[in-house]
């Protein structure tokens, strides 16, 4: 539904004809003839206009733009953690690190720990990537020097990518000719 202004008349089956009185975030307080004061939700789509205040200055940030500025917030500091499938034949898998000597326990970590680790390892290079190219004290020679390194240890991460469910997730390192 359209963000509403103080002042709009509107219609609801139940209540009959209305006036805004309030816009809260989520909701409107509304004046109805056969209610009173009530407070319906912004997502309410039983509400019907039948006449728009266009005077009425817009009181605040409607819920649509407030998703909007936090996914830019949040994207632009890298805390929107996209989900990254694990490969099915890995799925309840064991990894198994055994040492030479006999007289040592193996370690056993479940694949699924693992893996989460090598993705936060990936996001935390990509975290890095990001601030190395916005840095305002980097010079462009440095900021291509300091990619280069990122991009090699991406390469010595390409080992992992037989974990990952879907290709567009890998770790690419650098191209060869």
């Amino acid at each position: 539904m359209e963000d509403l202004t103080v002042g709009t008349r509107v219609e609801h089956p139940r209540y009959g004809e209305g006036i805004i009185s309030k816009d809260n975030l989520t909701a409107y307080e509304i004046f109805f003839e056969r209610g009173g004061k009530i407070e319906i939700t912004k997502r309410n789509t039983d509400l019907t206009v039948l006449e728009a205040n266009e005077t009425a200055p817009k009181s605040q940030l409607s819920i649509g733009e407030i998703e909007k500025v936090l996914s830019y917030v949040l994207d632009k500091h890298a805390a929107l953690n996209e989900v990254v499938p694990l490969g099915e034949k890995w799925e309840g898998g064991t990894m198994i690190l055994q040492p030479a000597n006999p007289e040592l326990k193996p370690k056993e970590i479940p694949v699924e720990t693992f893996f989460h680790k090598i993705v936060m390892l990936r996001d935390r290079l990509r975290v890095l990537e990001q601030n190395i190219n916005s840095s305002k004290s980097l010079t462009d020679e440095e900021k291509v020097n300091i990619q280069q390194y990122i991009t090699r240890a991406y390469g010595s991460l390409t080992t992992f990518n037989v974990l990952f469910a879907e290709k567009e997730h890998y770790f690419v390192g650098a191209k060869t000719k």
